[in-house]
């Protein structure tokens, strides 16, 4: 899969991405745009982000930040902010029911004609919706696009973990991202930066509330209605992550399982041929997920047989060499595609090494720990609501 995802987005970025293209479109011809910002417990960045949010280089736009039942000082904050930005909305949800319930409210609540979603310590590029909406309305198959995701960045550098989910970003969710929009489907948008046409989002029935994860399962919503969905690698948007293990174990975990819960609820694809593109999406995942149980099974008969077995001889590790080697040049490829939009970039390169080290293995025991939280998909009643916790954003807060 590595060099699939290195050939993809060498693809990708040649045909699509190397020329330096700017839409240009008169103010009359842009759609109204309302930026969604869901928020639980976030009094210590909801501030900066509303900020960044209300300063856009796009005319006709709204911001709606929606406080999903937060306990601390967001509310307070956000009422302050009011008379300060004068395209500001805030709707209020008295109890916490999860980030896709808020996305639901903001959207009954609003405007526009496109609705775009950041997280709520994601700062935006000033140009960003200008080289997304152009997506929705260019002649050629404008009318199909349900959503375009936007490329995430990091703003949070100064750890080792920051630093290798820096070289991640860029190498795993881009070049993925890239090449499966060569392939023509993707697995999922960033749920840190994306703009659906609201149209495609009441076709498919907006965001389900029981899924853990809300970008995954929106996004396998709109392409089984036949929406496409795409990236747009120069729409940037900053964002924190976490710079404490617990805190990344708690995020992917939850990233993993709600891959699981979209396998599972979706797993009726392979009954409809119309759907046959997204074939080697769901079978890419399924592998993965075997791969790891793979794994993890094996590494406990090599301990056991390393421990009881004398004559039990390690095998050799030549190929884990192989992957190491391949992983390090998906890195060096991305790194070299984002260097367009991040100067200085590719001396993150040094930090990649890590990767192989510390977060194959991580990312194999989140699968082991989300399968049996998965598989409890396949008795929850979709009323219920899938509530969240305010994530770690990193060290410096």
């Amino acid at each position: 899969m590595g060099i699939v995802w290195i050939t993809g987005s060498l693809i990708y970025y040649v045909k699509k991405e190397k020329q330096n293209r700017f839409f240009e479109h008169s103010t009359e011809d842009l759609p109204f745009v309302s930026l969604l910002i869901p928020a639980y417990n976030e009094e210590q960045t909801i501030e900066e982000t509303v900020k960044y949010a209300s300063s856009l280089n796009y005319p006709n736009y709204e911001v709606i930040v929606i406080n999903d039942g937060s306990k601390d000082q967001t509310l307070t904050i956000l009422k302050s902010l009011l008379d300060q930005y004068p395209n500001l909305r805030l709707v209020n949800v008295v109890n916490n029911k999860g980030k896709a319930n808020a996305l639901k409210q903001g959207v009954l609540a609003s405007k526009g004609e496109l609705i775009a979603t950041i997280d709520s310590d994601a700062i935006l590029d000033k140009d960003a919706l200008n080289h997304i909406v152009p997506h929705f309305i260019t002649p050629n198959n404008g009318e199909r696009v349900g959503a375009v995701t936007g490329n995430p960045r990091i703003r949070n550098r100064t750890s080792l973990l920051a630093r290798i989910q820096l070289v991640e970003y860029a190498s795993i969710i881009g070049l993925i991202k890239r090449t499966q929009r060569v392939l023509g489907k993707v697995m999922t948008v960033s749920g840190v930066f994306v703009v659906f046409r609201k149209k495609a989002l009441l076709d498919a029935g907006m965001w389900d509330t029981d899924l853990i994860t809300d970008d995954i399962g929106i996004t396998w919503k709109l392409q089984r209605r036949f929406w496409d969905v795409r990236y747009e690698p120069k729409a940037l948007c900053w964002m924190l992550v976490p710079e404490t293990l617990k805190g990344i174990w708690k995020q992917r975990l939850r990233w993993t399982q709600g891959g699981i819960e979209v396998i599972l609820r979706h797993m009726d694809i392979f009954m409809d041929w119309r759907q046959r593109r997204l074939y080697p999406v769901y079978i890419e995942q399924v592998l993965s997920v075997l791969w790891s149980i793979t794994w993890f099974v094996s590494l406990l008969i090599m301990l056991y047989k390393y421990i009881f077995d004398q004559e039990f001889i390690m095998p050799t590790l030549w190929i884990g060499n192989y992957l190491s080697i391949i992983c390090l040049l998906q890195f060096l490829v991305a790194l070299y595609i984002e260097r367009k939009y991040e100067k200085g970039i590719l001396k993150y390169m040094l930090w990649g090494i890590w990767y192989p080290i510390l977060y194959w293995h991580i990312n194999a025991l989140l699968v082991i720990r989300a399968v049996p939280r998965g598989l409890k998909i396949l008795r929850k009643n979709k009323d219920q609501f899938a509530t969240w916790e305010s994530p770690d954003r990193g060290l410096h807060i």
